[in-house]
This record gives C-alpha cells, structure tokens and sequence, in this order.
C-alpha cells in the first residue's frame, strides 16, 4: 500500500496512453539540422581557439548563462579534489539505482554501505578519495547520503521492472559532426515510447529549494533525448527530496526549441568569453557565497550584505 506523498508521486507522473503525445517523424533532423545551422556560424571561433570538440553539459550551460565572473574563476581553478559535499550525490544515486534491484525490502543503511564500497574499489578519483578518507568523513558521507536513500525511499512507491526504470543513465549527442558534444548523465527515468508516442519521464532528484534553472537543466536533457532517440520524452520534472514537491513539465516542440537556443547562445558565449576582447559580466546571486573570487568581487560583497 502507498503513502500518500507515494500515490501524489505516482499521479503526478503516469499517464494512460491516450494521454501521451505524438511527435512528428521529422522532429530529429529538424532539431539537428537547426541546431548544425546556427552552430556552423561558430566554427571559425573554435578553430581560433584550436578547439577540436567542445564538451556542454547542464552544469556548463547553467554556469556560462550565470555569473561569468565566477565561471571563469572556477574553470581557470579546474577540479579541485573531492569532499563529502561533491560525494554525497554520486553515493547517493548509487545507492538508489541499487535499490531497483535488491531483492526483498531495500534498506538504506545497507544500499549506502554497498555503494560506497563498489565506489572505493573503482578505478576513479572518487574511489581514490575513498581509499584515502578519515571514519569521521566517512560517518559523515555515510550519515548524509543514507538521510537522501530514506527520503526517496519514503517519497517514491516500489518501481515496478515494467515502468523501465534507470538510475543515473547516460546521454549524448553529437552536433556539427563531432566539433560540440552534448552530454548529460539523468538522475532517474521511467516509462518508453512507443513508436513517436512519447512515454518516458526524466527526473532530476534534488536537495535544497527551487532553482529557475534546474527546468533549463531537464529542457536540456529532453533535447539530447530527443536528438539521440527521435521521440521527446513526455515530461521532465524536479523532484525535491526535503519537501516532497515535484514540479513537472510536459516536453512541447516549443520546449525543445528553447533548449536548442540556449544550447548555441551558451556555446556562443563561451567562445566569445575565452575571446582577446572577453569582458565578462559579474551576476550576483545566492551562489557569491561559495565564489572563489568573492574578496576582490565588490559586487558579490554588497550583495550578501543585503542579502536576509
């Protein structure tokens, strides 16, 4: 029996097939030779910088369409090595795609421990840090990414093997040949399409509260969907773990289409960023607390002074 955060969850996303859209055959090339069209423009950019593939993913898009200051800070910086913080997701959305397939009731202690020991003895950079970390960090990976399990354990009812479920599934696509790579890794998704009767529902599963830009973010993953299969997913939607609170969106050719145009001016102004005549515009925002150059940003002070 459902509970009935569990039921909510469940109506929100299913859909009787007569309900589900039908796209049209040609939607792919069209969306690809659009996409090829606009970008083509920028070829000349990308052999200047002697780029021979860019790499766009949610994180990059969302970051270039943000505070430039910060970007480029971050980018010059690179990775700069794991902390439970950056950790707790990965382990988490392990421990939820294993969940799919235990047998028998899942239990969010167990799912974490198995996850990160699968992890530690990968050949990664998380698995290295793994290896590396003191029992207090990893109590408190532990303890955080078991808190994340238990809410989605309690907030999503069983998936059932025919819904087609997938954690943590990979997607690319290709555009301009090879020269820009679109690539994404969704959370969750359920359900298939039939033919061009679009049936799949991508979810992002987040903590915290509502961002404008994780809608952008699912946009982004419906126009890789739909490049690389042909058929849009019927909808995307962000599932909030601390409150319960979905926000869905039915995927429209209007959606896909929005997507693609902020996939170029994203593309457009990277280029134009890394440019001789870059002047980069600072955006002050909730993120100037964790910017790496906020004690030069006057900008980013002010706004957390003002901030409540």
């Amino acid at each position: 029996m459902l509970n009935p955060a569990q039921q909510e969850l469940l109506n929100a996303l299913r859909a009787a097939p007569d309900e589900r859209p039908t796209f049209d055959a040609g939607l792919r090339a069209a969306l690809r030779s659009d996409l090829d069209a606009e970008l083509a423009a920028l070829v000349p950019m990308l052999d200047t910088l002697g780029l021979e593939q860019l790499w766009v993913s949610k994180h990059w898009l969302s970051s270039v369409a943000g505070c430039e200051v910060r970007f480029l800070a971050e980018e010059a910086g690179g990775f700069d090595g794991w902390t439970v913080p950056k950790a707790r997701g990965s382990v988490a959305h392990r421990a939820i795609e294993l969940s799919m397939h235990v047998r028998g009731d899942p239990v969010p202690e167990e799912l974490v421990d198995e996850a990160i020991g699968r992890m530690t003895d990968a050949d990664t950079s998380l698995g290295d840090w793994l290896q590396t970390i003191s029992e207090a960090d990893r109590a408190d990976l532990r303890c955080e990414a078991v808190d994340r399990v238990s809410a989605f354990l309690e907030l999503w009812p069983p998936l059932q093997p025919r819904w087609r479920p997938r954690c943590e599934s990979r997607v690319g696509a290709d555009l301009l040949g090879d020269r820009i790579h679109l690539a994404g890794k969704v959370d969750l998704s359920v359900g298939v399409a039939e033919g061009m009767r679009a049936g799949k529902v991508l979810i992002d599963l987040k903590t915290g509260g509502f961002s404008p830009s994780h809608l952008d973010d699912l946009r982004f993953y419906a126009l890789i969907e739909t490049i690389k299969l042909g058929v849009p997913p019927r909808r995307v939607a962000t599932h909030y773990l601390d409150t319960g609170k979905l926000v869905p969106e039915d995927v429209t050719e209007a959606t896909l289409g929005s997507a693609a145009r902020r996939v170029v001016d994203g593309v457009r102004r990277w280029l134009e960023l890394h440019g001789p005549t870059a002047v980069p515009v600072t955006k002050p925002g909730p993120a100037c607390r964790w910017c790496p150059v906020l004690s030069t940003c006057e900008a980013g002070k002010a706004h957390i002074a003002l901030a409540p």
